[in-house]
């Protein structure tokens, strides 16, 4: 028994993180097929409220690519590059790149016990943004009201004179550089 638990032990210790490159959308059944065989993986993914037609959107963190924790020197390397869905292991020349362990942990933290991360909006009040798409494309104004569930966002702007709250969709917006606003 001692022997045996001192075995898992050092596996457990030459075990590290690697990026498998997956097949084109094929990260969830990569997963899945990687952990029937016993193999440690991470798949993060984004949850994005209110996106989409039914009120959110779950997209992957990093598209075509998940985190697999495994020791190169095992059979659990084969495993990983004969897996359905896998291309094959992100790799520096001939050998496989290590992910420091702090990095996935980092993102572990961040996401619930499926890996959805919930994405939350920069976007607050007063902030100064420029319509790119829409009918009101190339003015500018402040915004109100973050982000609502629907991801739209209500916006101050001087429209013939006047001050008009309109509400767009943040992929309308623009935070970045703003042409100056007439002042209110």
């Amino acid at each position: 028994m001692f022997v045996k638990n001192n075995l898992e032990y050092g596996q457990q210790l030459s075990r590290k993180w690697y990026v498998a490159f997956t097949k084109l959308r094929n990260e969830g059944a990569a997963q899945f097929h990687l952990a029937t065989k016993g193999i440690e993986v991470f798949y993060p993914k984004l949850l994005l409220v209110g996106a989409g037609k039914v009120g959110r959107q779950i997209i992957p963190l990093f598209p075509n690519y998940i985190f697999v924790r495994i020791d190169v020197s095992s059979p659990e390397y084969y495993s990983v590059l004969w897996c359905r869905g896998v291309k094959k292991l992100v790799s520096t020349g001939e050998a496989p790149s290590v992910v420091e362990d702090h990095i996935v942990e980092f993102l572990r933290a961040q996401a619930d016990s499926d890996g959805l991360i919930k994405a939350t909006s920069n976007l607050k009040a007063g902030d100064d943004v420029q319509i790119v798409k829409g009918p009101f494309r190339g003015l500018a104004g402040i915004i109100q009201e973050p982000p609502d569930h629907k991801s739209r966002v209500k916006v101050l702007m001087a429209i013939l004179s006047r001050h008009v709250q309109v509400e767009v969709p943040t992929n309308c917006i623009s935070v970045g550089w703003v042409a100056p606003r007439p002042s209110l």
